[in-house]
């Protein structure tokens, strides 16, 4: 055997000699500052507290955790990420998933190591959360674990050189169009306000004064913290607009923000502005920080959304929403890789009933007068809104949304309550007192002889319909009013006031109702739908859009007593034949009722001026605040020539 024939050291000797090379040995690897006994042995450690100092923000901490270059270009990095990112949060684990297996957090080979970790970043304003697997290399230096830095560290595909970035690509807004497809909405001159976010000297204070001088519709402002992110996660190589701005609606505006140092103009023709309408249509404009609230994400600020009418309301479907991508890029923009997307929602069209034959003639009928006015005009057999138009009314939807006593145009319920539930016919004896007291309240007018409730009824007899309401129980009344839609919900996809009819307290209360005062309050489109229903037979529930799903349901067609209904279109011919309402009477088949009502408002009486009629299958209501002939201005509307003036 080998070891036959040597001499055997003592047991204790081997023993003493096994330590002194231990010895030896350990204070050599210290000597030389490389591993030994006194070494870190697991890289868990710094991993861990670089992973917690970058979440955290402590750049200056993680990168005291590294080695391969200047640990304050390591800190800028670091801090660079939710800044181009423009992220709300950054989330940071330890380990990595593939294909639902956990793969080893730490992989150690001698003096190296692979760490794997998990990144979770909240995209904040871009509305899209990423998650995505991280690497980093570590080695043991001085006998401590250190982080070797690379730009990989912040996302594997990312070189030296590239920065991250947030793409966002808005698809082209989809249009509102009329019954026959054409777009409401008309190209105007503007211009679209931006940056180049990488020429800023200094983004901060460019973006305060953009917001600062950035007043838009009643004092609302842009928010500049919120920009300031939009813009330090943009390409910075890339023109970023920021908002679009019209003239010579905001030319003022344009002139201010030209003096903001870094601001840049580009000239557009602009889809933005509603060709007809514009109360329902809406308007469009940069997002402010209130209007974003309505909105919400994924829209950004000064990014041109419906502030108003369809267009705010129909919003997410009219503008779909943006294709969002993270790319890698070095700073001149070329070398772009892409490293995740999400794809955005196509826009769709609404389009509405809108018929611009009879919108034009209603803008004509309301064109030049001294007062505020609304009209709405409707098809009877379908419910379809024909045309709405607003003149003087401030941007108010005064045609769907207008408060109003109907005065004597509630005739219309009332009569058809009369005919339907009392057993009246056009030709029942009635009286018109010049002053008539129904319990505490008392009515006047100018007398008239006896005759027939079809007659009184042309010659505005508020006491004739004040006495009548003897014949009627208040609930009854109030029924009728429901049976013609008269506060109801219409299910309809736009705010409307639907009306308000209490019930009577009293028989002067019910007196009061009947001739549309006291209480009783009305809009144009609810008083149109009354025409409509008196026209036809049947009360159908109002739409303006196709297509378009309901929040909630419309209630059912409401089928009327067709005797009740014969008597009320000779009542409504003769107004027109020979009544209040004759100056409308440009075809035979006009069927109306012209009122003047009053109320108060602020301390002041106010008077309204009504038409409510219809001719074949369209029914209007026309509502003035002042005094008109307003026969006329349904004349006017009916045949397209100038016929209304001033009362």
């Amino acid at each position: 055997m080998t070891n036959r024939g040597r001499s055997r050291a003592p047991r204790g000797t081997r023993t003493r000699r096994r330590q002194a090379v231990s010895l030896a040995v350990c204070g050599t690897l210290v000597a030389s500052l490389t591993t030994g006994c006194w070494a870190e042995t697991s890289a868990m450690p710094a991993v861990r507290d670089f992973l917690i100092a970058w979440q955290v923000g402590n750049y200056e901490a993680a990168a005291g955790r590294t080695v391969g270059i200047d640990r304050k270009q390591v800190e800028d990095a670091l801090g660079r990420v939710r800044r181009q990112l423009d992220a709300a949060s950054l989330r940071l684990s330890l380990g990595t998933q593939v294909k639902g297996s956990d793969v080893d957090q730490i992989v150690k080979k001698g003096d190296e190591a692979d760490a794997r970790f998990t990144v979770k970043i909240d995209l904040g304003e871009n509305g899209q959360p990423w998650e995505y697997p991280g690497l980093m290399h570590l080695k043991r230096v001085g006998g401590k674990w250190k982080v070797v830095w690379s730009p990989s560290i912040i996302h594997t595909k990312l070189k030296p050189g590239q920065r991250l970035a947030v793409v966002t690509e808005v698809p082209k807004r989809a249009p509102v169009t009329d019954t026959q497809g054409r777009s409401v909405v008309r190209q105007v001159d503007a211009y679209m306000v931006g940056v180049y976010p990488g020429q800023l000297a200094d983004p901060q204070k460019t973006l305060d004064l953009l917001a600062k001088q950035t007043k838009i519709d009643g004092g609302r402002r842009l928010d500049a913290e919120r920009l300031l992110g939009r813009v330090q996660s943009a390409p910075p190589q890339d023109f970023l607009p920021l908002l679009t701005l019209q003239v010579p609606t905001h030319t003022k505006l344009i002139q201010r923000l030209n003096r903001v140092p870094g601001i840049q103009f580009q000239h557009v023709k602009a889809p933005i502005a509603p060709a007809y309408a514009p109360e329902l249509i809406g308007n469009l404009g940069p997002a402010t920080a209130d209007r974003l609230q309505q909105v919400g994400a994924p829209y950004q600020p000064g990014d041109t959304i419906g502030v108003s009418g369809l267009q705010l309301l129909q919003q997410r479907r009219l503008a779909g929403t943006p294709t969002v991508r993270v790319v890698a890029q070095d700073e001149t923009g070329k070398n772009t890789e892409e490293l995740r997307s999400w794809p955005g929602q196509d826009p769709q069209g609404v389009r509405t009933t809108l018929d611009p034959a009879y919108q034009r003639r209603a803008d004509f009928a309301l064109n030049g007068l001294p007062y505020a006015a609304s009209m709405v005009a409707v098809r009877p057999s379908t419910g379809e809104i024909l045309a709405v138009s607003n003149h003087g009314t401030k941007g108010e939807n005064r045609a769907f949304e207008g408060h109003y006593p109907p005065g004597l145009t509630f005739g219309i319920v009332s009569a058809e309550a009369l005919f339907a539930q009392a057993g009246l016919n056009p030709s029942t004896k009635t009286t018109c007192p010049g002053t008539v007291t129904v319990g505490n309240k008392t009515f006047t007018n100018k007398g008239r002889a006896d005759s027939v409730l079809a007659t009184h009824f042309a010659m505005s007899c508020k006491t004739t319909l004040a006495q009548l309401g003897g014949k009627l129980d208040a609930q009854t009344l109030v029924k009728e009013a429901a049976q013609l839609g008269v506060g109801q919900n219409w299910g309809l996809t736009v705010p409307a006031f639907t009306g308000s009819v209490p019930t009577p307290a009293d028989d002067g209360e019910k007196a009061a109702a009947m001739v549309g005062e006291g209480r009783v309050e009305v809009s144009p489109l609810a008083m149109a739908l009354v025409a409509a229903a008196a026209q036809n037979g049947t009360w159908k529930p109002p739409y303006v859009l196709w297509d378009i799903p309901k929040t909630v349901q419309a209630p059912p067609p409401q089928n009327l007593q067709p005797q009740a209904i014969a008597s009320l279109k000779r009542v409504l011919g003769r107004n027109v034949k020979l009544g209040n309402a004759r100056g409308a009477r440009v075809s035979g088949d006009v069927v109306g009722v012209a009122a003047l009502a009053t109320y108060q408002e602020g301390g002041r009486t106010r008077t309204v001026s009504w038409f409510v009629g219809s001719s074949g299958d369209r029914a209007f209501a026309i509502a003035v605040e002042g005094r008109v002939n307003t026969p006329d201005l349904a004349a006017k509307f009916l045949s397209g020539t100038p016929r209304g003036r001033t009362a």
